[in-house]
């Protein structure tokens, strides 16, 4: 059986990897747009900020230990499902029994000459070290980093750590607005603040400006700002283009079943592109970080293999590891709100029915790990209600739900 992945992220990693672990014989052909190894994205920052190769999260020779046909800087241009086989940029072609499509997202501002040079995708390794390499040899003094998510956030934080002057532009009321209540989101920026990084928030970029090479932003009320660098990270678009006029359904990424499979048999999609559920909610969106993308990754080749094994979910899940401070959240701020402070420390649980909904932790985050299976399992906690938010919380034992599965599901990892 010839498997073919598209993508070389987390997802199709982890895809090869149970593949051939429960299939020595299969012909696994894995297709990278990067020169480089496979690496996890998320692993970058640290990589740029201490030299260690923490960002290839296997082996550098993984494709090798896999024994993958593994193509670097090679990418697809039309997938044909009716004949099993796909058409690669320089004309190729490649036929497939099974097809993964696991090519990840960019980061990107949907505003007039996002696509200008100078504007840098932090998602790309090749492009991030360009970004860097121009600041470590002085051919940049300033940047300036369109939406304060997460993503830009952390970028924030590494230029700056780089010697930059960082200047971050928000649209919304508040940074990371779609994962930080307002009390925490405030404890964040005034952190960064600290640190010497300008925060603009409710001021909306309209256009990137510079011919050829982006050399300023203009926003909303007409004021300009220049900087020698720029990153846009108002969201992340899942890489897509070249399913287009393939039959296989597109929205925003690729809509999947509950077993990873599109519209198309046998064509599957995992990671950034793919479109599955929120576990808690059970709202339909991509959910791109990297511990969905390394389980959507395992359950595509259980089911690459037969095996029908459904998807549980994706997590809302993200954490802030350089501020100074490490802040993590998870689920939704909806819900019942219960709130410590002592210091500088502050937790906080949001309950829906005595079902934990979602959580934020900031300066102490020891019990992110047993909040995330109490909401993951929906465990009712209202017998331990007065005692969540203690600091010793977590150190007994609660019984392993998995055990009462039925046979064919996952675990929650």
């Amino acid at each position: 059986m010839k498997t073919l992945i598209i993508g070389a992220g987390p997802a199709g990693v982890t895809a090869a990897e149970t593949l051939r672990l429960n299939d020595e014989n299969m012909e696994i052909t894995m297709l990278s747009g990067e020169p480089s190894p496979p690496y996890a994205p998320p692993a970058m920052i640290e990589y740029f900020m201490t030299g260690e190769e923490a960002h290839f999260w296997r082996w550098k020779d993984i494709p090798k230990r896999l024994d993958l046909d593994y193509r670097p800087e090679t990418r697809a241009s039309k997938v044909i499902p009716k004949e099993k086989m796909i058409r690669l940029v320089d004309g190729e072609i490649l036929e497939y029994d099974n097809l993964l499509i696991a090519t990840g997202s960019r980061l990107y501002a949907p505003v007039e000459g996002g696509d200008k040079p100078g504007i840098y995708n932090f998602k790309s390794l090749s492009d991030a070290k360009t970004m860097i390499k121009e600041v470590r040899e002085g051919g940049a003094k300033t940047a300036l980093i369109v939406g304060a998510g997460f993503i830009g956030v952390e970028i924030a934080l590494l230029l700056n750590h780089l010697g930059l002057k960082v200047t971050i532009l928000e649209m919304a009321d508040r940074i990371m607005p779609g994962m930080l209540d307002a009390e925490i989101s405030d404890i964040t920026s005034g952190l960064m603040r600290d640190q010497g990084i300008d925060i603009r928030l409710e001021t909306k970029v309209i256009a990137f400006q510079g011919d050829p090479r982006a050399e300023s932003v203009t926003m909303a009320s007409g004021e300009s700002l220049k900087a020698d660098l720029f990153v846009a990270a108002t969201g992340v678009k899942p890489s897509i283009e070249f399913l287009e006029g393939s039959g296989i359904n597109l929205r925003w990424g690729v809509p999947v079943d509950p077993y990873l499979c599109t519209n198309m048999p046998d064509i599957y999609a995992a990671g950034d592109v793919a479109e599955t559920m929120d576990r808690i909610t059970g709202e339909k969106s991509i959910y791109p970080i990297f511990p969905n993308a390394v389980v959507q990754g395992r359950v595509a080749a259980y089911n690459v293999m037969g095996w029908k094994v459904p998807y549980e979910g994706a997590d809302r899940m993200n954490s802030l590891k350089h501020l100074g401070l490490p802040i993590i959240a998870a689920g939704r701020a909806e819900g019942e709100e219960l709130r410590l402070r002592r210091g500088s420390k502050l937790r906080k649980l949001y309950l829906h029915d005595n079902r934990i909904n979602g959580f934020q932790l900031a300066g102490d985050i020891k019990s992110a790990g047993i909040y995330r299976t109490l909401m993951n399992k929906r465990v009712d906690v209202a017998s331990m209600k007065d005692l969540l938010l203690e600091p010793g919380f977590g150190m007994g034992y609660i019984p392993d739900q998995n055990l009462y599965r039925r046979p064919g599901t996952i675990p929650v990892s």
